[in-house]
């Protein structure tokens, strides 16, 4: 069911990312996701990146859709449908949590709930260059650990993320990874990780219309990301063919990722 609510705050993360928060009173776990309409528009998967009564969605310009999502102003109203989808287990007590670009959204409330619970987490985050990094200064005062990489150089190593995680692993140990963003990085990820013999947890992006599993148009594999995830373990998903190779379009065609 949907319920149309206003956006009470709207915070302008990075160049081509936004947050809107809003005041839902659904209950709703560290990796869940909604669905936002925009009235008069498409309705959208986003990840939650606030899970408290107070919620909010991390929006990155990609379609038209979602770059009319980041012009959304206070007061205008947006349907929420939600939350759905698995959740992060916030009760492991060595975490290292990898976010590629916008994909650190999801991993951000998981982090403070763990933290919240005694748990030490240890942040690597990538992005393609500073002003695009995405809630390093949350992850800080929340009381994490974080690491940087860009592809530029202008903030931490000069490199992909994946570097920073494989020296990390060499250098500590962890009790499981989470981690979300670009397929190639998570598939990158969980190799490094099972030859330190940590467990890995992915946040899986696809394109979702339905949300409960009926429309087909998320399948992976023998999965719906919309009901058997977003939240999976990595030995799940990692080595299916279409995982870091294929996805399903708006019309259900799979095509390169």
């Amino acid at each position: 069911m949907r319920t149309v609510v206003p956006v009470v705050e709207r915070i302008v993360e990075t160049p081509s990312t936004v947050t809107l928060r809003f005041d839902e009173a659904s209950r709703a776990r560290p990796g869940q996701f909604v669905m936002v309409w925009v009235p008069g528009d498409d309705e959208l998967p986003m990840s939650l990146s606030y899970v408290g009564a107070r919620k909010g969605v991390t929006v990155k310009a990609m379609g038209a859709t979602s770059r009319g999502i980041l012009e959304i102003s206070v007061g205008a109203p947006i349907g929420i449908r939600g939350p759905y989808g698995t959740a992060f287990d916030v009760g492991a007590r060595r975490i290292l949590l990898v976010g590629g670009g916008s994909g650190t959204a999801v991993l951000a409330p998981a982090a403070e709930a763990a933290m919240a619970r005694g748990s030490r987490v240890t942040a690597a985050l990538g992005a393609t260059t500073a002003t695009e990094m995405l809630f390093e200064g949350r992850l800080r005062t929340a009381g994490a650990t974080v690491e940087l990489a860009t592809d530029d150089g202008t903030a931490g190593e000069r490199g992909y993320v994946t570097g920073v995680v494989e020296r990390l692993l060499r250098s500590d140990r962890y009790d499981v990874v989470w981690t979300c963003g670009p397929e190639v990085m998570m598939q990158k990820v969980a190799a490094a990780a099972d030859l330190a013999g940590v467990p890995v947890v992915f946040s899986v992006e696809r394109h979702m219309k339905c949300a409960v599993g009926m429309c087909d148009a998320c399948t992976l594999g023998p999965y719906h990301v919309c009901v058997d995830g977003p939240v999976f373990p990595a030995d799940r998903i990692a080595a299916l063919p279409e995982f870091a190779h294929r996805k399903r379009d708006p019309s259900g065609r799979l095509v390169p990722t």
